[in-house]
């Protein structure tokens, strides 16, 4: 426990500020410990309580404010980048927009607790238009109640916690194992997707240019299959393209004009929407083809844009100012 407490005891509240405000932000650190260390040094006279609780709070508010503000003035640009991560980003923005807009208050109090949900809940009051003085309130009441439970278990526990960790080295060897056994679980995972995404039918991918020829000789149409980017007003799309639900495909032969090349794009990792919309169209027999690159690739070889219609803009929920 010596060891561990050292640290602490010599820079006890800058490094403790760092590791709580790092979390904030969605860095990997662990916060938690910290903060029972921290608990267990006050209760040791290394450190004052009150000092140490009002370092943590302060953090963890000044981090959830920047990732608020950044929320607030990047709208859902934030959401939907995390969202191309997500395992089915079609309804990712969609779902979390209307349970964070339903449970969003109580998210921002005892969500702390929940890894990853701590980091986005913040950003996404800010995108969802939630007065500052409530996200303030609600957001210290939160910070409050994470930094004094943490603290509290580990000045209450001070003893035990110096028992688990006496032998610091050994318990240190147990967590890299576990850690690169995690990594491996990880990577394992990633190739069996990849492999499984290697076993499904190819799909023909394009270039912007050839899809530009084939729009001037009027013998193509283009559908945008992307399941955010219709949210925000001053949305861009292909010029020319018309929007295609992804999830909304039933009788799908009735949706397109006969003896044209469908050309789809989205902006998911390796154009994940607009190959399975592409697989589902080729099986009901309709002409398609991927865009690669989506809608990116297209903007940087130069070939034209436009605004998405405001008729065709998704209304997310917001909370009243």
């Amino acid at each position: 426990m010596d060891s561990l407490l050292s640290g602490l005891s010599q820079h006890g509240y800058s490094i403790l500020f760092a590791i709580v405000f790092l979390e904030a932000i969605g860095m990997p650190v662990p916060a938690a410990l910290a903060l029972l260390i921290a608990g267990a040094a006050s209760a040791g006279g290394s450190l004052q309580f009150s000092l140490v609780a009002a370092s943590a709070v302060s953090a963890m508010l000044l981090g959830d404010v920047l990732m608020f503000l950044l929320g607030r003035y990047t709208g859902w640009w934030l959401l939907g980048l995390l969202c191309r991560l997500s395992l089915n980003p079609e309804s990712c923005i969609l779902t979390s927009a209307d349970s964070f807009y339903r449970r969003g208050r109580g998210v921002l109090v005892f969500g702390k607790f929940v890894p990853g949900l701590n980091t986005m809940a913040p950003p996404l009051a800010g995108s969802m238009n939630m007065s500052f003085g409530q996200f303030l309130a609600l957001d210290f009441a939160g910070a409050f109640l994470y930094a004094g439970a943490y603290l509290g278990v580990g000045f209450l526990f001070s003893g035990a916690l110096e028992a688990i960790t006496s032998n610091y080295q050994a318990f240190s060897s147990a967590l890299s194992w576990f850690l690169i056994a995690a990594l491996a679980a990880y990577l394992g995972y990633q190739a069996w997707q990849w492999t499984k995404g290697r076993r499904l039918p190819a799909v023909p991918l394009v270039s912007p240019a050839e899809v530009a020829r084939a729009l001037a000789a009027d013998t193509a149409v283009i559908y945008d299959v992307r399941s955010h980017g219709y949210y925000e007003r001053k949305s861009e799309r292909l010029a020319g393209s018309k929007r295609l639900e992804p999830n909304a495909l039933l009788h799908v032969e009735e949706h397109f004009p006969a003896g044209k090349q469908i050309y789809l794009y989205c902006t998911c990792v390796r154009e994940a929407t607009s190959s399975r919309v592409a697989r589902q169209l080729l099986k009901s027999g309709v002409p398609s083809a991927v865009i690669q690159g989506g809608l990116r690739a297209w903007k940087k070889a130069g070939l034209p844009v436009e605004a998405v219609p405001l008729e065709e803009i998704s209304e997310l929920p917001v909370f009243d100012s």
